[in-house]
């Protein structure tokens, strides 16, 4: 028999590659767009942690602490203790793109206070998450070793599919949370007069930036599904 150099081509690869180069340009592109905009300093001389404050305040959210944290766009709100916490890119810095950034994580620990029906689901399904996260994969290959023997082995692999999509609940989630947070942000910004017109187009376009990484974390999470259907789900039959 001569030698054959590839013996089975993977044809399921092709359905992650569209997510794969959205996730490759959305990096690029937030990477970019906040780097532009990081030299771009509003008039008002606010820097992110002064915008944080003011927002927070005017909606009675005194109780929330705001915090530096080392990194670039490692900004985030902990719910559990009520912290908005900036990065080294946004605390201190004067420009409108860190301005964006810090009022979106505002807009976070707004829609915890508000009680936002999406944050709330989100939040609540985040430990069931790591758990199905953690155990999809090794669910899912146990059922695809032992399937030839019968028994509970082929449903092993229904499971380790269903707790997969865990995931992409997940992500699909998140979409209308980080959407909902960069609205707020851009109506407080432009409606209370923060940032003018020219400079709210600049903290938008990171925002807007920010928000494709998510759209292209949530089509890598349902092309991963996708793919695992289509390469395991006929395995039951075996």
């Amino acid at each position: 028999m001569p030698f054959m150099p590839f013996y089975y081509f993977d044809w399921t690869i092709i359905i992650l590659l569209p997510a794969l180069l959205l996730s490759v340009w959305a990096q690029a592109n937030v990477n970019g767009t906040f780097k532009k905009y990081a030299k771009v300093y509003n008039r008002r001389g606010y820097t992110g942690a002064d915008i944080a404050r003011k927002i927070l305040d005017m909606n009675g959210l005194y109780q929330v602490r705001i915090e530096h944290v080392s990194g670039n766009l490692s900004d985030h709100f902990d719910p559990k203790t009520n912290v908005v916490r900036l990065s080294d890119a946004t605390y201190g810095s004067h420009s409108v793109g860190a301005l964006g950034v810090a009022a979106h994580e505002v807009g976070h620990a707004i829609q915890h206070a508000t009680g936002y029906a999406p944050i709330r689901v989100r939040n609540g399904i985040v430990p069931l998450v790591n758990v199905c996260n953690w155990l999809s994969m090794p669910i899912l290959l146990i059922g695809v070793v032992f399937a030839g023997l019968g028994g509970v082995f082929p449903s092993l692999i229904d499971v380790g599919i269903l707790l997969f999509s865990a995931t992409v609940l997940f992500q699909l989630i998140t979409l209308p949370v980080e959407f909902n947070a960069s609205r707020r942000a851009m109506d407080t910004l432009t409606n209370q007069h923060l940032l003018d017109e020219e400079e709210a187009r600049g903290a938008k376009a990171v925002l807007r930036a920010a928000a494709l990484t998510y759209v292209a974390a949530a089509l890598s999470a349902i092309s991963s599904l996708l793919r695992l259907i289509i390469l395991f789900g006929g395995r039951r039959d075996d």
